[in-house]
């Protein structure tokens, strides 16, 4: 370190990541790359970023800046299934090291992931679903998406969510059913969706949508399972209306995803490929403000 800090060398490492305005994870995700930029610019490190809008035509807009740009590692979220593969196939020519965050894709190039499991955080949704559960149950999985949401994270939760059930005849008494809304928008929502419904899985962050439209029509009973601690969740978790979320803990993502390529580039140690991140289980009881944790 020493050596490189005397002969002043620089370290280029291009984020290429969505927009991140108004969208709480996010924020998370660049606050944790930023505090690593802070951390380990001192030696060397400058940070480039290509921000993409939640489109394809924006996505392979920048794709054409990351593949012309001059860099030592690459920070990707490959949040287009198909369009990152083929990215990352024309990317595989640079042979520059890429770390993945939040999601994990077989693209056939080798690279590191750093997130958690989606088939297994799917898998631990089955089983919060399930407990304590001994007569007949009406599962909703409410499928509230973007263009975005046709991703591999989203469809592996559902996966092994899925998973959870087969072969296992004390749950036979589960019936599933699905709704799939594009974009976000409550108004989109009826009662009818629900009728006969005990429990809601939701495989994104938007189980507050869900969470509103059945305070709002005073439906009680609904078990409803989500992810991610954005501020409309964490309202619904502290209301009760929301029963479980996943945090992916995506702040921790984006300062080990820099972490990662410091250690590989710049202080040229072996480091391993895939760091998952814990599967944590948040309820209203254990769940801790951000500028209270640690008092």
């Amino acid at each position: 370190m020493a050596s490189n800090l005397a002969l002043n060398k620089k370290f280029h490492f291009a984020v290429f990541l969505p927009q991140y305005e108004n969208l709480e994870y996010w924020k998370s995700q660049i606050a944790g790359i930023e505090k690593a930029a802070v951390e380990f610019g001192k030696f060397g490190i400058v940070l480039d970023y290509f921000l993409y809008d939640f489109n394809t035509t924006s996505f392979k807009e920048a794709v054409k800046k990351v593949l012309d740009f001059e860099c030592d590692g690459l920070l990707f979220a490959p949040i287009f299934y198909e369009e990152s593969i083929q990215f990352l196939t024309a990317y595989k020519k640079t042979s520059i090291p890429v770390v993945m965050i939040d999601s994990n894709i077989d693209s056939g190039t080798a690279h590191a992931y750093i997130g958690q499991d989606a088939f297994q955080s799917g898998y631990l949704a089955g089983r919060l679903i399930s407990f304590a559960v001994k007569n007949e149950r009406q599962v909703l999985i409410f499928k509230i998406t973007r263009e975005i949401e046709s991703t591999s994270v989203y469809l592996q939760r559902i996966a092994g969510f899925h998973s959870f059930f087969k072969g296992q005849e004390h749950l036979k008494n589960f019936k599933f059913s699905e709704v799939t809304l594009k974009d976000s928008g409550i108004d989109q929502l009826n009662l009818n969706m629900f009728e006969g419904i005990n429990s809601v899985f939701v495989p994104n962050s938007r189980a507050h949508i869900v969470a509103q439209f059945l305070e709002e029509n005073n439906i009680k009973g609904v078990r409803i399972i989500g992810y991610d601690l954005l501020e409309k969740n964490i309202e619904y978790l502290n209301k009760g209306v929301i029963d479980f979320l996943i945090n992916q803990r995506p702040e921790e993502q984006g300062y080990m995803g820099i972490h990662y390529l410091y250690k590989k580039l710049v202080l040229q140690e072996a480091v391993e490929d895939t760091h998952y991140i814990p599967l944590e289980i948040i309820l209203k009881e254990n769940y801790v403000p951000t500028n209270r944790k640690g008092s």
